[in-house]
């Protein structure tokens, strides 16, 4: 992937990077049922898992990262992380404005905020653990790029189309947000019969995100010269945060009605319909049956 190519499209980055909260958690509290599960972690974690902590393992990472950061006389960083980070957040953004533009809407770009150990942001106090998440709050992306790390080193999913796909899937939460179906969403776990009524809600949710990170991949293929290996590099992250996956790495068996975010199979499928197609429309993870998705 060649992601230097890319076109912007507007969205800036908040580089909070060596300025972070030790000791952060994730407050929670009254934010309601939808951020709970958006900030529960992209790839998974359980919210109380969240609350504990991350054990200092990635703030360490993240320390050494910042120290390598380099500033531009602008005050930009110019650190290929960062760089990197901008590029992509900026061409989905320019994806999803032309998408909007062509629907006769107006897309208003998400910002990202990039940050070590902790930092302060709508939906709460973020800390390393939480992995890259979007508050629907303030409309922003957060992310600790020493996150990409732990894709390589306890997921198995690396190389810069996975991590395009990481970001991509943010994107795709801030599109949801746009178009009113996060709001409803919220609306569906709220008056839930039960919890995994509630759950489904949210695995519809994301599995349509992960098909927008599909369409805009399709949209920059030319491009950013996206080749079958990278296409590879991120079925293979789809196949490693599956639920279904976390769940018997992390326990042993799998407990279907406590997915939030998908199976391995559902994730891969719905992000390929998005990249096979570049159409938002064949994202409709609503209007079917939840047994067929």
């Amino acid at each position: 992937m060649d992601w230097k190519n890319l076109p912007g499209g507007g969205g800036g980055i908040e580089d909070r990077r060596g300025g972070g909260l030790p000791g952060g958690g994730i407050a929670v509290g009254g934010v309601g049922g939808l951020i709970i599960a958006l900030i529960a972690m992209f790839f998974g974690i359980d919210p109380g898992a969240i609350l504990g902590g991350d054990g200092g393992q990635t703030q360490t990472q993240t320390q050494t990262q910042t120290q390598d950061q380099q500033q531009s006389p602008s005050g930009e960083a110019t650190d290929e992380d960062y760089q990197f980070v901008k590029k992509i957040l900026q061409s989905t953004n320019g994806v999803w404005s032309n998408i909007f533009q062509q629907a006769g809407r107006t897309y208003t770009p998400a910002n990202l905020v990039l940050y070590s150990r902790g930092t302060q942001g709508g939906c709460g106090v973020a800390n390393s653990a939480v992995g890259p998440f979007y508050c629907p709050l303030d409309n922003k992306v957060y992310i600790d790029t020493a996150f990409f790390d732990t894709m390589q080193r306890r997921l198995g999913g690396g190389g810069d189309f996975a991590y395009s796909y990481v970001i991509a899937h943010e994107i795709g939460h801030h599109v949801q947000n746009e178009l009113g179906i996060a709001d409803q969403v919220e609306r569906e776990q709220r008056s839930a019969r039960s919890e995994a009524q509630a759950n489904q809600a949210s695995v519809r949710l994301e599995l349509q995100a992960d098909c927008f990170a599909g369409v805009w991949g399709n949209r920059v293929g030319d491009q950013a010269k996206i080749t079958q290996a990278d296409v590879q590099e991120a079925i293979r992250t789809a196949q490693a945060i599956g639920d279904d996956n976390l769940q018997r790495q992390a326990a042993g068996r799998v407990v279907p009605d406590s997915f939030t975010h998908g199976s391995s199979q559902q994730r891969i499928k719905w992000f390929t319909t998005g990249f096979q197609t570049g159409d938002p429309n064949k994202c409709d993870t609503f209007n079917q049956n939840y047994n067929q998705l």
